[in-house]
Formats: C-alpha cells, structure tokens, sequence
C-alpha cells in the first residue's frame, strides 16, 4: 500500500541531497567531482579537509614538540557537540615565528591534520594576511561585516604572515577586531610570522601585540630558508 510518507520520500530524498550539494559547495568541494556510488569505507574527515589545505601542505606534519603540545592540549579541551563527536570548544593559540622558509606555514597545517586525526570535529578557515585584507575590503556586492565575524568565530583559524602586508589605519583596525574577538572568546588561532617580536608590535600595533602576548605561546622556528637549494 502506498502512503503520503512513501510518495514524499523522493522529495524527501531530493531535498537532502539539495542542501548536501549547498554544504560541500561552501567548502570548496565540487559534488560532481565525487564518486556516483557510495564508497565502501565513509570518507574520513581529514580526506575531506585535505580537499581545502593547499597541495604542498597536505601531507604536513606537526613535528615541533611544542605544535605537537599543542594539538594534545586543543584536543583535550574539545567537547561532545550534539552528534556526540567532540568538537572544539575554547583553548589556547600558538604564534609560530622565524625566518622565512622555516617551515611555519608548514607546522601549521600539519596542525590541523593532527587535530583531525585526533577524531576532533574541526571547522577551520585559513588565509594570509595580505590576502584577509583584500578579502575583507569594501566592494559593492559583498558584504565585508559577515565575512569578518564568520572568521572572529570560526572554532579554529590560520592567520597565515601577520605583519607581512603593508599596513594602515584600516589594515591595523581589521586585525585589532579579529584578534579582539578571538582572544575574548579563548578561540584557538594558529599565527604565523617571519618577524621579531619588537617589529611585530611596530607591523600591528600596541593593541594586537598585547592581546597576542597574553592568548599565545610563542614557537621560534630556526634553520636555513627550505625553499633555497644549493647550486649543484
């Protein structure tokens, strides 16, 4: 016997798929590009992350003790969300300085693929500084306000070169308001940045460095530039 319920099920079954399509779109993975039949294992969410970390980096790897510390300390203040999978809550930031070529970037987001390891459930963004500022500066058709407080609450966010783009009023009061929100609400942000701690507080000025000192612990990174090889 066919009930309404039965008739419904394809809408039903349409609708979903609708706002799985929508989900994968906004984080950057194109549906079509997925397998038509259900894989026999479920993706993992470190695979899915990987579609969004840049190819040089998706294979990194947290080897500094400290980034290692790091993620053990992120994971165990993570809790139960309402699908019972922990996710992460508040916890401490970390500032991953040192020369260019270090390996900042790197540790970075081999920090997120050890988070994910961990079972955390993890939404991140990422982004350089040079490119949060043209992201976020005014232009007709985008609204520059939500896209600043989607990344002051993101449960985790790389801020990739802080202090490396050129700097003005405007630039220092967009870091000041998403370093703001983010040291008041303890989230956990990943900091990179090839300068000194004097010239980080001159780049982005006496506000930011003061909350900086106090939500992050500092890792100095050292060694020659990775990116240079000697001539043969």
């Amino acid at each position: 016997m066919t009930t309404a319920a039965t008739r419904r099920e394809p809408q039903r079954i349409s609708s979903l798929a609708a706002r799985l399509g929508t989900i994968l779109a906004d984080r950057g993975i194109d549906a079509n590009a997925l397998p038509a039949e259900a894989p026999s294992e479920r993706v993992t969410a470190l695979e899915l992350a990987e579609a969004r970390i840049p190819p040089r980096y998706r294979h990194a790897l947290a080897d500094h003790q400290q980034v290692d510390a790091w993620v053990d300390e992120v994971a165990l203040a993570a809790r139960p969300g309402p699908s019972g999978t922990r996710g992460i809550a508040l916890g401490p930031s970390l500032l991953i300085a040192g020369p260019t070529g270090t390996g900042k970037t790197h540790q970075a987001y081999g920090a997120v693929r050890s988070l994910l390891t961990t079972g955390v459930r993890l939404r991140w963004e990422a982004a350089t500084t040079a490119d949060l500022y043209a992201r976020l500066r005014p232009r007709p058709g985008h609204d520059a306000e939500r896209d600043l407080a989607a990344l002051s609450i993101c449960p985790l966010l790389i801020l990739d070169d802080l202090g490396a783009a050129k700097q003005s009023e405007w630039t220092e009061e967009i870091t000041y308001r998403l370093i703001n929100r983010r040291y008041t609400d303890l989230l956990p942000t990943l900091i990179t940045t090839n300068l000194p701690t004097a010239a980080l507080r001159d780049a982005v000025g006496d506000r930011v460095a003061s909350r900086l000192a106090e939500m992050t612990t500092t890792v100095v990174l050292t060694g020659a530039d990775r990116r240079r090889r000697p001539n043969a």
